[in-house]
This record gives structure tokens, C-alpha cells and sequence, in this order.
């Protein structure tokens, strides 16, 4: 792809020429909610759950959003066509706007700005599904609504950063004991009974589209769910481990904090739950 294209507030302009006010309150107060959506064979992927969360996420600080969901699809469609992507995802930001003087307390009937933007990469090619991914574990710093997909996402780059210094790939978060999510992700274990485990929903954790996907498949197919939380040492002692996410679908954890889960390969659940996800997607 050599050249990307961006939607911004109604125009579709080359991605190096889309520009924001210095003053929007995104920039200056992180006043804002965002999307990504993964695109496979050219198609958008679990695309109403996205746009629902969006819709959800915006109102709950009271957003307005410029363009209705129907809308939002054809625009993310638009942007796949003109910047050729068959692998990748869609980014979007939603922001309260505004270009008067920085103030905590926005204005009234500030426009919102809405920008769009593709992002190619080959997710299926990730060597992570083989190899497995390392993890470490990680103070919960952020605030209480992880539910709401805010851009104030200061508290996962430090959790990042601190994994990436530590030669893993993700960082699983933990407050009183348990752990909340991954730093970009959703964390999931296999108990020793093989049950798939994963923390339920509430304000703790973002509601995350593809755990919701993985869930439904894991019953279709006769994997039995439980959602609890669940600590660090009962993930190191789980027969499997994963995360799940838009940008990366379903991968295997086969280490926390160094230590090794189980014999140290994917397992055939994770394996299987990736398949069915990706079928899914495809069909």
C-alpha cells in the first residue's frame, strides 16, 4: 500500500494531509472514544458488535455520534476499497471537538470530530501462533471505567512498555489479586478441568467483541465457560492460556512472568477456538 487514506469529518484526503485543531478536546483532555476493527479477506469482521460498543462507549460520556452506524460501515468499507486492504484494521476516533479555548467544562453543541483510517497487517502470519506469547503481570493503574474504550490509554503503553522491557509481548493487569485484562487485550485460561475461564464483563474490563465471539463459539462447539476472575498462579498452573482481541483474534499465552504454562506449547483448545474464530469471520 503506498498510499493510505484517511475519513475525517466528512472528507476522504490522503492519510499525511488529515490534520486536527491543536484545541480539540481529544488532544487536549483525551475527551474521546475509539474502534478498531479487524478486516480479513477484504471484509470487515465482527463489525456490528463494533459499532454497538461505539455507540455505547459515546454515550456514556455523552458524545453525540455526527454519523449513524450504517453510515460508519459504509465509510470503513469505502477506506478498505481505496487503500486495497485484504489483511489489516480500521481505526477509529470520536472525539468531543471544539476549538475554543482549553477549559475542562466543554461548551454545548460542540461538533464532534470523527476520523477513520486503515492499518495493513497480515494477523495470520503472527509467529506467536506457533511459538506462543510471553505475558508478564502488571499493577491495575488504570481508572474504573475500562468499560467505556477511551483514548486515555497512558496506563496500557506504561503496561507495554514494561512487558516489551521485559522481553513479553502483552501484560496481563491485576488488581486485588486478579487479574482485570490484558494491557490490549482480553485474558482467557483453560482450567484443569477444561473449562475456558475469563473475567466477567462489568466496568473493570473492556467488553471486548472478539471475547464475546470466542465465547459463543467455545459453547457452540461444546467447550464448557465459566466467567470469573481468576488469579496469576491459577493461570500458571492452567492446562492453557490465551487472549483474544480485533487486532490479533485468538493467541496462546505459554508464559507468565517467565514461568511456563503447562508443557510450553499452544493447546489444542486455544488451536481450535482460533480456527472456528477465523472460519467464523470468513463465512
Amino acid at each position: 500500500m503506498t498510499q493510505r487514506t484517511a475519513w475525517l469529518n466528512g472528507e476522504y484526503l490522503p492519510l499525511a494531509e488529515a490534520k486536527v485543531p491543536v484545541l480539540d478536546r481529544g488532544f487536549l483532555f483525551a475527551d474521546g472514544v475509539y474502534e478498531v476493527t479487524a478486516v480479513l479477506d477484504g471484509r470487515l469482521v465482527d463489525s456490528a458488535a463494533h459499532l454497538a460498543r461505539l455507540e455505547r462507549s459515546a454515550g456514556a460520556i455523552g458524545i453525540p455520534l455526527p454519523v449513524d452506524a450504517a453510515g460508519i460501515a459504509a465509510v470503513e468499507r469505502e477506506l478498505i476499497a481505496r487503500d486495497s486492504i485484504t489483511r489489516g484494521l480500521i481505526y477509529l476516533q470520536l472525539t468531543r471537538g471544539g476549538t475554543d479555548d482549553r477549559d475542562f467544562l466543554p461548551r454545548a453543541g460542540m461538533r464532534p470530530t470523527l476520523l477513520m483510517f486503515t492499518q495493513a497487517r497480515d494477523f495470520l502470519a503472527n509467529p506467536a501462533v506457533e511459538a506462543g506469547m510471553s505475558v508478564i503481570s502488571w499493577p491495575e493503574l488504570r481508572w474504573t471505567r475500562r468499560d467505556i474504550k477511551s483514548v486515555a490509554l497512558l496506563g496500557q503503553v506504561m503496561a507495554k512498555q514494561a512487558a516489551a522491557a521485559a522481553g513479553a509481548q502483552e501484560a496481563w493487569l491485576v488488581e486485588d489479586g486478579f487479574v482485570t485484562e490484558g494491557a490490549s487485550s482480553n485474558a482467557m485460561i483453560v482450567d484443569e478441568a477444561g473449562t475456558l475461564v475469563t473475567r466477567s464483563l462489568s466496568n473493570a474490563l473492556l467488553h471486548g467483541c472478539t471475547r464475546a465471539a470466542v465465547l459463543a463459539l467455545a459453547a457452540q462447539y461444546g467447550v464448557p465457560v465459566a466467567e470469573r476472575a481468576f488469579t496469576i498462579a491459577e493461570a500458571l498452573a492452567a492446562r492453557e492460556a490465551m487472549i483474544t482481541s480485533a487486532s490479533s483474534f485468538v493467541l496462546p499465552v505459554t508464559r507468565i512472568d517467565g514461568q511456563v504454562i503447562a508443557d510450553g506449547r499452544p493447546g489444542p483448545i486455544t488451536r481450535r477456538l482460533r480456527e472456528l474464530y477465523i472460519a467464523a469471520a470468513r463465512a
